[in-house]
């Protein structure tokens, strides 16, 4: 291979650029451009047929379109949190191996394979009026009336949590099991109790994967869609901004509309990542990003 002169790109950057280029086209193409295009959308209603921020002015204005902000952060919040506790607890206590791991991790993660439209009818079979659950302990005397637990808020939080759950506890199991248990060996032996061991060693070596993971669930959750129409209320209690988006693209063909509330919809969602961005710096008091890697 020829020796590039001082300053030209040699052969290997040429190739390396030919080998990115179709990637980078096709993140403009189906990225970039769309995510433009949408916000010139949102600023340009096709009835004042000029510049103008009338749609976020009508979302804001309108208490039927803007309270889907607080119904969607009002299920993305919860479920985060749960799902990453949990998924924090089994993963620590899993680090070194337990007995059957690799079968209690298979009944973890099985939800994965499913998909969201099978897990929503499974979720209704099991905990619906007359699913399974229902029927067992009304036949045992336990209940006179089945539970409700699906068409509501509570069917919709059951859904994302088997969705999410095993991404979240699949990514710091395998973060958590890369962190070098000499650490961990060497404050014990030190006399650290242990929740000292893992308040004060641990945790901040989890930090950045734990905010990972925080941003993705949340992210993911604050996105819900078939979840909340499947096994909830989408014109009442679990109306989420996206189905107020897609309600104005598909239902009213205000495509316009529709944009400005996706916009919203990021925003929201880019000040939440925000606000975990800066509490991980803050938990992350003594390592950074790999500290204590093998």
């Amino acid at each position: 291979m020829r020796r590039a002169k001082t300053g030209e790109p040699s052969e290997l950057d040429l190739m390396a650029a030919a080998c990115i280029l179709p990637s980078v086209l096709y993140l403009l193409a189906m990225f970039v451009y769309p995510f433009f295009y949408g916000i010139y959308l949102s600023l340009h209603p096709p009835k004042l047929g000029g510049f103008s921020f009338a749609n976020y002015f009508a979302f804001f204005t309108d208490e039927y379109q803007y309270k889907t902000v607080g119904i969607t952060f009002g299920l993305a919040v919860p479920n985060t949190v749960v799902v990453v506790a949990l998924g924090l607890f089994l993963a620590y206590n899993m680090r070194r191996g337990i007995w059957a791991e690799r079968t209690i991790t298979t009944i973890l993660v099985l939800p994965i394979s499913l998909g969201v439209i099978l897990l929503a009818q499974g979720i209704l079979g099991f905990y619906g009026g007359k699913g399974w659950l229902n029927q067992m302990l009304l036949a045992v005397g336990l209940l006179e009336e089945p539970l409700v637990l699906t068409h509501n808020y509570i069917g919709v939080m059951l859904s994302l949590f088997m969705q999410q759950f095993p991404f979240c506890f699949l990514m710091l199991l395998g973060y958590i099991s890369g962190i070098d248990p000499a650490l961990e060996n060497s404050a014990r032996t030190l006399g650290a109790r242990p929740w000292t061991v893992f308040h004060r060693v641990m945790l901040p070596l989890i930090a950045p994967g734990l905010a990972i993971a925080f941003a993705l669930v949340f992210v993911m959750s604050f996105a819900v869609f078939p979840s909340a129409i499947l096994l909830g209320q989408p014109s009442g209690a679990t109306r989420t901004i996206a189905i107020a988006a897609y309600a104005q693209a598909f239902e009213m063909f205000n495509m316009s509309y529709a944009s400005a509330i996706a916009v919203i919809m990021g925003l929201f969602q880019a000040a939440a990542l925000l606000v975990i961005i800066l509490l991980r710096r803050r938990m992350v008091v003594a390592a950074t990003m790999g500290a204590g890697k093998r």
